[in-house]
Parts: C-alpha cells; structure tokens; sequence
C-alpha cells in the first residue's frame, strides 16, 4: 500500500491564489475551501488515494514562536484566507479524510511524525509527503518516503534531495541554518546562499562539524574568508536556526496506518456541508459514500 500524507495548509493556501473568489448563500467568502473541495475530490475519485491524512496549521504560531520572536505568525495573511482555515478542515473531514489540526505543532511536525510511523509498516510500501515545501525533504528516506508536488507530479527520493539542494535529507535543516527560509521568518547567515551552504555541508555534514578556520574549508568555495568569520560570529545565530528547521516526530497522533484507509465520504455531513457552501455539484464526483453516514 502507499500512504499520503498532505500538507493542508499548503493546499489552501494554493486554492486561495489560484481559484476566484466565491461567496456561499450567507454572503461567506468561501472560494479557497471551494477549490479544495473539488481538488480533493477529484483526487480521491481518481483511484489513487487508499490511505491519507491532511495536516492544517490550526493556529499558525507554534512552539517555534517562543524559540525566536520573529518566526512566522498570521500577521499579514489575509483575513479572507485565514478565515477559511476553519472551513478547509471541515472539507477534508466531510470527505472522509483523517484529519490533524495542529496547535503548539505546526502541519510539517505532523506529516514528519507520521510519514516516519507509516515508513516502519511493513506493509508500507511508500509514503508520499504531498508538499513542494522544502523543510519536508529532511524526511525523505531512500525511494520509500517520498515528497510529492501534486501540482507539478514530481517525486523528490534521495536522489532528487540531493541534485536539488546539494545535500543529503539529513543535512537539510543545517542547510536551512545557514541560508535561511524566508517563509518561516529566519534569515541564515548573512552571505551563506544554497552554493556556498551545499559546498561546505557536503564535506561536513552539519554544523558541529564545520571547522572554523578559513583554510579547511574546501578551497573552491568563493569568500571562504569571509563566510568561516561570520560562522565563527555567528555559530549560535546559527545552531538556532536549525532548531527551528528542524521538524519534529513527536506529534502526539493517535492513529495508525489502517485508521488512515478511506472509507469514502460521510454523506450527510458532506450534503450539510455542500449546502453551506454553495456547490452540491461535488457530491456526483464521491466515487464511495461510507454506508452508516
């Protein structure tokens, strides 16, 4: 079997940018969760889903913002967006999908905690991480857990890990450390870029490990002078970033692989949904209806 787990809060942000505005029969702004709906059905009636899990960013602030002030927090999102938040979890619910609203742990902890439970199933034969979000190739394992772009159906194994960032999964949060990620709010150090970063942690492989002086990083490194002094200056700017890069395994998830097997949609409460929304259209596409719903 295959597993995919889903990173939710990507898909509505996708759904927010990339489909029109809508507005329910209550004068609701409701055109993300209406995309995410259809995308997410079309999906489960395409055959390819067996089992699945959707992770949200419930309260987008986490753990992380009590580590460093200036992670990311909902300020400047907009409001039509993260009012939607709430709706996006109902959708994946009513379609049958277990769902995971984080709170003190963001949605990347748990698709991390539990792509690592599904990989140790013997029965699994790949878990697919669906987000083109980069802090999520620290998971990759081999050809067995994989990420996935839906949108762009592409499979980032090892292989592709390390042809993209210079740097096997296991260095990708020490990577993140030093280039930053703009995304979550950290800044990296200040010339580290993905070539300098790739080059000095495909010799050293993390931080600790990374000499400080000049001379013993590799010779072809441009500015290595300069880049060794401001390691030195800032090692512990550094070593707090990739505590923040750093995904977490220890969710507190309930469930299991078999939990995550769709059983189709409840119907009732995705008609109750549907209504509220404004499209009953969605409901024809269901290819399975679980019997006591």
């Amino acid at each position: 079997m295959q597993v995919h787990v889903v990173d939710g809060t990507y898909e509505l942000f996708r759904a927010f940018f990339a489909v029109p505005s809508a507005l329910s029969p209550a004068g609701r702004e409701v055109g993300a969760a209406r995309g995410l709906l259809r995308g997410f059905a079309a999906w489960l009636a395409s055959g390819e889903v067996t089992h699945i899990g959707v992770a949200f960013d419930h309260v987008i602030e986490s753990f992380r913002n009590q580590l460093y002030a200036y992670y990311k927090t909902s300020e400047g999102v907009d409001p039509l967006l993260l009012a939607q938040f709430e709706l996006a979890e109902r959708v994946t619910r009513a379609l049958g999908m277990v769902t995971w609203p984080m709170v003190e742990f963001e949605a990347d902890d748990a698709l991390a905690t539990f792509a690592a439970r599904a990989a140790k199933d013997p029965r699994v034969e790949r878990v697919l991480i669906c987000t083109p979000d980069k802090d999520l190739s620290q998971c990759v394992d081999g050809e067995r857990v994989v990420c996935l772009d839906r949108q762009r159906k592409k499979i980032l194994d090892r292989a592709g890990v390390i042809e993209k960032f210079g740097v096997p999964p296991e260095s990708i949060a020490d990577y993140l450390a030093l280039v930053g990620d703009s995304a979550d709010g950290y800044p990296g150090l200040p010339g580290w870029g993905g070539k300098s970063a790739a080059a000095v942690l495909s010799v050293f492989g993390s931080l600790e490990r990374i000499p400080d002086e000049p001379a013993a990083l590799p010779s072809t490194l441009r500015g290595r002078d300069r880049l060794a002094q401001t390691f030195r200056q800032q090692r512990e700017e550094a070593l707090l970033f990739r505590e923040l890069a750093r995904l977490r395994f220890d969710c507190p998830l309930t469930e299991q692989v078999d939990d995550l097997e769709w059983q189709g949609a409840p119907k009732s409460e995705l008609e109750a949904l549907c209504a509220e929304l404004g499209d009953s259209s969605v409901l024809e596409r269901i290819p399975r209806f679980r019997l006591n719903s």
